[in-house]
């Protein structure tokens, strides 16, 4: 082999391997604080309605501001919940609850995001009191999803049907109704020292909707079957989990005996196991004590209630061997390890939109690590305890993968780190923005921002997107829905996560 060419590999090799100690040095240190920022910030990139002068994201206008008219009542305001224009409440209610139980166990380490982050649990409540003004009546959907879905368009411009869609005592909906009646209650508990007269507006509220919710029990499919089903928000697991998930919130936020004893009632009734759908419509099986999500509420009724259980030394059964069992199924040394990993590490559950289940099943854990670390026990594995540091430890790889410690280097998250997805599957992001671009687009007249393959021309910061495929490739484009799409039930478990390590980066 030629002298010269060695030299000049071997140039290029060291090059090579400087260059990846570059990127393992940048992404081994991450900087939570910035990312806790920025994933409390991408609420207000999904804001509907009239946005306040305190509005950061600025790109962003005002939109859906006639939402309600045809139902004479004002709909006005929440959020759309992931790349598109409908207000799906089901899951808006499930990010709210979620971002709420974020405040509460980390919003002391939040410092000035804090606000930010009571500010964006406040979009939501505000938007679900309007929802759940007529006695009787809780809507479940502003917009039409079919339409919403053949058109690429600014939510400021949207001229497909707002049609605003209610469940009732004769159509019941005992999952929205049940899992709004958890977020009101989770809420006001979070805004309860900033605002103690609007927190007992919320506490008054979510009582009322909880009774409706289980005086007229019912699903929710059986009324928007054609509208949530199989695609969109198909409720797999039944509303049994959302009425025991919202009476243990009450219980929590009230002290009243009569939603514990609700609880206990009703909680081996659950069934063992669960025919969760995933965000493709397909039907997924598994143990119900190891799903949580906007579905399925079995490992987070266990974990919220395990602190109870355990702090008063109260029957273990099923709250905590069940917490116990979630935990297990994560571990990846665990005998009962019931998910999978990517070899670059990245927990991997079946469904599209996989980061929804890391996020949110990593908020589990370290919330019951730091339970069980107040009560100074182990975790039960079969036959083998496991330490709640361990909890933590795998919590925290999984953020780090999210914030570029992975095979590709790169940041999951928008606008965090050097490389980040730049084709998200979202309207208002990869559209002009109305400074821009001030004339109306149509519903075909985004389609050429669709197709292209330049970057999209807003940063939605903070925006998680679906993440990679179980082999660690990412497909930075559009039409991958389940890799490019940003869902605000990603980020809200994920400002929790982001909170505790900030405080805590060396767990």
């Amino acid at each position: 082999m030629d002298g010269g060419n060695v030299r000049v590999q071997l140039r290029v090799l060291m090059v090579v391997i400087g260059m990846m100690m570059m990127v393992v040095g940048r992404v081994t240190s991450q900087d939570y604080e910035d990312a806790l920022t920025k994933s409390i910030l991408f609420f207000e990139g999904q804001r509907s309605g009239r946005l306040p002068p305190s509005q950061r994201m600025t790109w962003r206008k005002d939109s859906a501001l006639n939402d309600g008219t045809g139902s004479n009542v004002d709909l006005v305001g929440g959020y759309y919940d992931a790349g598109d224009n409908v207000k799906f409440n089901f899951p808006m209610a499930f990010t709210t609850t979620l971002l709420a139980w974020s405040v509460l166990e980390f919003g002391q380490f939040m410092g000035s995001d804090l606000q930010h982050a009571l500010d964006a649990i406040r979009w939501g409540t505000d938007y679900f009191l309007k929802a759940t003004s007529i006695p009787g009546t809780v809507f479940a959907i502003v917009g039409d999803p079919y339409g919403d879905h053949s058109c690429w368009q600014r939510p400021e411009d949207m001229d497909t049907p707002r049609t605003s869609y209610a469940v009732t005592t004769t159509n019941p909906g005992s999952e929205v109704s049940a899992e709004m009646a958890a977020a009101l209650a989770a809420s006001s508990m979070a805004l309860q020292a900033s605002d103690a007269q609007y927190s007992l507006t919320l506490l008054n509220r979510a009582a009322m909707v909880f009774d409706f919710a289980d005086m007229y029990r019912g699903s929710y499919n059986d009324v928007f079957g054609a509208l949530v089903c199989p695609y969109y928000y198909c409720d797999g697991s039944g509303y049994a989990d959302e009425l025991i998930w919202a009476a243990a919130w009450l219980y929590k936020a009230t002290n009243n005996q009569s939603y514990w004893d609700y609880v206990l009632k009703h909680i081996n009734n659950l069934p063992q196991y669960i025919k969760r759908m995933d965000t493709d419509g397909m039907p997924v099986s598994g143990g119900s004590f190891a799903e949580f999500g906007w579905d399925s509420k079995h490992a987070g009724i266990n974990i919220l209630v395990s602190k109870l259980v355990i702090d008063r030394q109260l029957n273990p059964s099923p709250f905590v061997l069940n917490a116990d069992k979630f935990a297990c199924s994560i571990l990846p040394e665990s005998p009962t390890k019931s998910v999978a990993y990517s070899p670059g590490g990245l927990l991997f559950k079946p469904g599209s939109c996989n980061m929804q289940h890391v996020t949110a099943l990593s908020f589990l854990l370290l919330v019951y690590s730091h339970y069980s670390n107040d009560a100074q026990r182990g975790i039960q594995c079969d036959n083998f305890a496991v330490s709640p540091s361990r909890l933590v430890q795998i919590a925290q790889s999984q953020v780090d993968y999210i914030l570029g410690k992975n095979p590709l280097g790169m940041s999951y998250m928008v606008g965090y780190g050097n490389s980040f997805p730049q084709r998200i599957h979202h309207r208002a992001s990869s559209l002009p923005s109305m400074d821009a671009y001030p004339a109306h687009i149509d519903c075909q007249g985004g389609s050429q921002y669709f197709e292209t393959e330049n970057p999209n021309q807003n940063l939605l910061i903070g925006a998680v997107v679906g993440g990679p495929a179980a082999d660690d490739s990412y497909v930075d484009f559009r039409t991958d829905v389940s890799q490019s799409e940003p869902i605000t039930y990603i980020n809200a478990p994920l400002v929790g996560a982001l909170a505790y390590f900030k405080a805590f980066p060396s767990s």
